[in-house]
């Protein structure tokens, strides 16, 4: 298991759940489709890491790397 901040453009994964975020912060995840079990696929990562766009239910949505590393994922193949 990993997190968001640590994949690269083209992988795809399993949402498995979030790292010590605050409750206020899990819950504007949660409202953007980022619930455990939902696959994502990350689209592409800035030069420097911030933001990272990623797919997940058919919407594309970007992801300040603070923001990314609290999601952590499953790696699929």
């Amino acid at each position: 298991m990993t997190t968001l901040k640590d994949m690269k453009a083209g992988d795809h994964g399993r949402v498995q759940g979030f790292n010590a975020a605050t409750p206020a912060y899990r819950r504007k995840l949660l409202s953007m489709g980022l619930t455990p079990g939902a696959e994502i696929q990350v689209i592409r990562v800035a030069p420097l890491g911030d933001p990272v766009e990623i797919r997940v239910r058919g919407c594309s949505i970007s992801l300040r790397k603070d923001e990314a590393a609290a999601l952590l994922v499953e790696g699929l193949s």
